[in-house]
């Protein structure tokens, strides 16, 4: 198999082909400067808090399932830490184990649910989307007051979860990508990985195989859920404060940066660099337009024709890589 053929058959392919299709379509019709669209931290920055949350719920994709929750869990994570170190003046450590305590504890109860129960997981974390809103709003109210914490972190705090690295990007940037290098190293690298795509493909294939597919099905909800109570906590010690709204945003730009990044809604395909490609290419769909003289209203065309074609390509590279066949050797 020649590079070329490799590549198109890679489930990255076509994220990579969209976020240069992308920026070539800015620069020809938008006008803009290459120099100031990746030299700017916003859009950096808004994939980086995306891509936390897009390469976990990624995972769950792949394995056949998906979580919503993680709307709630953003601002629920930011509230357990500003209430617990801000309100009630806690040491900041305090309210962080809070924060992933809870993240811990609420995708234990969605995979517990999802492989106790027959009832499918878009609907389960659908459930604890709308009660964990109720907790925080309710929560907050009862026990500050108000809906939004002030918080003040120390430095030390500030530097390693909400500090600015070059003057203008966030800290959480080199968390996205660790967080990449190291789940893409545990997805490619080892065999949980290989679990991984087989409960994708057939999970009772899998499970006759000896996959613990029930104790995978539930870590990878904690882990989801983890990683958006994380967000949330580093959003609050960036910002000096939290608030019970904000989040559910995130669950529609994390299902579109998966699709464009290749990851099938039902399951068994899909590569950690795809998810970090798709959070990129949609990044600069929706933030860069602000570089161009497009208007910005059509923003959301943009996103949509951008996913449609991404789907097609995701369809047809699909099919490339499933009709491989090794050449016999003469």
């Amino acid at each position: 198999m020649s590079a070329k053929e490799f590549l198109l058959r890679r489930p990255e392919a076509a994220s990579i082909i969209s976020l240069f299709g992308i920026v070539a379509f800015y620069v020809l019709f938008g006008g803009v400067n290459l120099s100031n669209l990746f030299g700017a931290a916003s859009w950096v920055n808004f994939a980086a808090n995306l891509g936390i949350v897009a390469i976990p719920l990624g995972l769950l994709m792949i394995s056949g399932e998906l979580d919503i929750s993680i709307g709630a869990m953003i601002p629920a994570g930011s509230m357990t830490v500003a209430i617990l170190s801000g309100y009630y003046e806690l040491p900041i450590v305090v309210g962080m184990l809070g924060a992933i305590g809870l993240g811990l504890i609420v995708g234990l109860v969605n995979g517990i649910l999802t492989v106790r129960t027959s009832v499918p997981s878009l609907i389960i974390t659908l459930g604890t989307l709308v009660a964990m809103q109720g907790v925080v709003l309710a929560g907050a109210k009862l026990l500050t007051g108000a809906a939004s914490v002030p918080l003040t972190a120390p430095d030390w705090a500030k530097t390693l979860f909400g500090g600015l690295v070059g003057g203008s990007y966030q800290t959480i940037v080199l968390w996205w990508v660790a967080f990449a290098i190291v789940f893409g190293f545990v997805v490619h690298r080892t065999r949980y990985g290989n679990w991984l795509f087989a409960m994708g493909g057939d999970r009772v294939s899998a499970r006759n195989a000896g996959i613990p597919v029930d104790r995978m099905t539930i870590l990878l909800f904690m882990v989801s859920s983890v990683s958006a109570a994380f967000v949330g906590m580093c959003g609050a010690i960036q910002f000096n404060s939290a608030q019970v709204s904000g989040g559910m945003g995130y669950i529609f730009n994390a299902i579109v940066s998966l699709v464009v990044g290749g990851t099938l809604l039902t399951g068994g395909f899909g590569s950690v660099a795809g998810i970090f490609f798709g959070t990129l290419t949609f990044a600069i769909v929706s933030q860069g337009i602000y570089f161009t003289q497009i208007d910005r209203n059509w923003s959301s065309l943009i996103i949509g024709v951008t996913l449609l074609v991404a789907v097609a390509m995701n369809g047809w590279f699909r099919n490339l890589a499933m009709s491989y066949a090794p050449r016999k050797k003469a």
